[in-house]
């Protein structure tokens, strides 16, 4: 069996089904159409579907000449689910965010599971892409999916490949990134090495699929708590008086033992703010406590704060309380040049200042409205950014910095630009760094 599925996958006869068409699964399902391979695409929102069989496409950095040649190539996006019968491989690319409590919430994945299970086949690969805990695959698939009667490594083959995406990054695309792979036996991962290397340039096998796992939460943790320490210090820089990008720049000329990292108003997208906590949750069925990585957490997820009191202390030093202040919020995507908004600290931060009674609206060039988000509501339309409506506002809140703004025409209009990303000097007039 194992040998017929290689074969398949490596004559391109193989079909593919990406099960979540977001910003992991819709480059994956591109990915693989342009290698050559038929593509079945899943999601549960029928609007995202049909959208796609327009060619219309739901995320900035894929055009929708993309959408259109995947449709050219045989891509069919679906919400049939029993379709995953037709395909030889699922991959499923569903979110894992945390519950109310701070808490790994794999409902989308094991709903997901649950789904597909009546429909598997022997034959057939799944693949969670998904970040999450160690253990995962093995205790929240595998269980799943062998009380069906596959043998799996046998019969049907798992496995556990985080995905690596960076959206907007012009750098890095699916197929040149590096793509780990871990398998729930070892033919389970020679089957998964071949699907991917169809479409990766590079993969790199490990021992396990709980190995894969937490090859990709410290990916995530090493991120997170290395912006914890430069988020630290640039307090204490700002309570000393200091440019800490000024002394991040000269620190990163050492040609070794040192990599720049820069602050902000705090962590956002769907891995960094998140992943950690997967970890944090899973040490303490081991009796560890991760304390180094929670600290981290504490810092940065207090940096929405520091920058909601710049504020209130540029305001202050105009004579004016935040209460019907007027604040502009300049983007509200997570990072630059891209529409994803995923626990975006703008969002915490414009929370923050409309419960303190200013008036809040935004630009983002990427965002032309605010979209509807499950713990998160503003009923806002994206402004355009003209000098009247700079202007018009008592504060100016450079929360991401967008290639496309243009930031000497926001300094010559504006009254008070509290930024956050350090694209003015510190020290210019009428802006104030955090």
């Amino acid at each position: 069996m194992k040998t017929d599925v290689i074969e398949k996958i490596q004559s391109k006869n193989a079909v593919i089904g990406i099960i979540g068409l977001g910003y992991v699964g819709l480059p994956l399902a591109l990915s693989f159409v342009r290698a050559g391979f038929s593509v079945l695409g899943f999601d549960i929102d029928p609007d995202k579907t049909e959208k796609l069989s327009k060619g219309i496409s739901p995320i900035a950095h894929i055009a929708g000449s993309d959408i259109e040649e995947m449709l050219a190539k045989g891509f069919e996006p679906t919400v049939d689910f029993a379709r995953a019968s037709e395909a030889d491989a699922l991959i499923l690319c569903v979110p894992t965010p945390l519950n109310r409590y701070r808490e790994p919430d794999l409902s989308y994945v094991t709903s997901t599971v649950e789904t597909i299970v009546p429909y598997l086949r022997t034959g057939q690969i799944v693949s969670l892409e998904s970040t999450t805990y160690p253990g995962t695959t093995d205790e929240e698939i595998a269980t799943r999916i062998s009380p069906r009667g596959f043998t799996i490594g046998e019969d049907l083959f798992l496995i556990y490949s985080p995905e690596r995406e960076d959206p907007g990054n012009p750098h890095f695309t699916t197929r040149t990134i590096p793509k780990i792979c871990g398998g729930y036996t070892s033919h389970c991962l020679e089957v998964g090495v071949a699907l991917y290397e169809s479409v990766i340039d590079r993969v790199v096998p490990v021992s396990s699929t709980r190995a894969a796992e937490l090859t990709k939460l410290l990916e995530n943790i090493h991120r997170a708590v290395n912006i914890g320490l430069v988020n630290e210090m640039k307090l204490v820089a700002d309570r000393m008086g200091l440019d800490i990008r000024e002394v991040i720049d000269a620190a990163a000329t050492k040609p070794f033992g040192f990599v720049p990292y820069y602050p902000g108003p705090g962590l956002g997208g769907h891995c960094i703010p998140i992943d950690p906590f997967y970890l944090t949750w899973k040490a303490r069925e081991y009796g560890m406590n991760t304390r180094f990585i929670e600290l981290a957490g504490e810092v940065n997820g207090a940096m929405p704060d520091f920058v909601v009191n710049k504020i209130l202390f540029g305001l202050n030093e105009e004579l004016k309380s935040i209460k019907g202040s007027k604040i502009l919020v300049l983007g509200i995507a997570y990072k630059p040049n891209i529409d994803d908004m995923r626990e975006s600290p703008s969002v915490i931060i414009m929370e923050k200042l409309r419960d303190m009674g200013a008036i809040i609206s935004y630009s983002d060039p990427h965002i032309a409205t605010f979209p509807k988000m499950r713990e998160h509501h503003f009923e806002l339309d994206c402004v355009e950014l003209t000098g009247e409506e700079i202007a018009s506002s008592d504060c100016v809140l450079l929360a991401t910095d967008h290639d496309s703004f243009d930031y000497d025409f926001i300094l010559e209009h504006a009254k008070l630009i509290v930024d956050t990303r350090g694209r003015y000097k510190q020290g210019t007039v009428k802006v104030i760094a955090s």
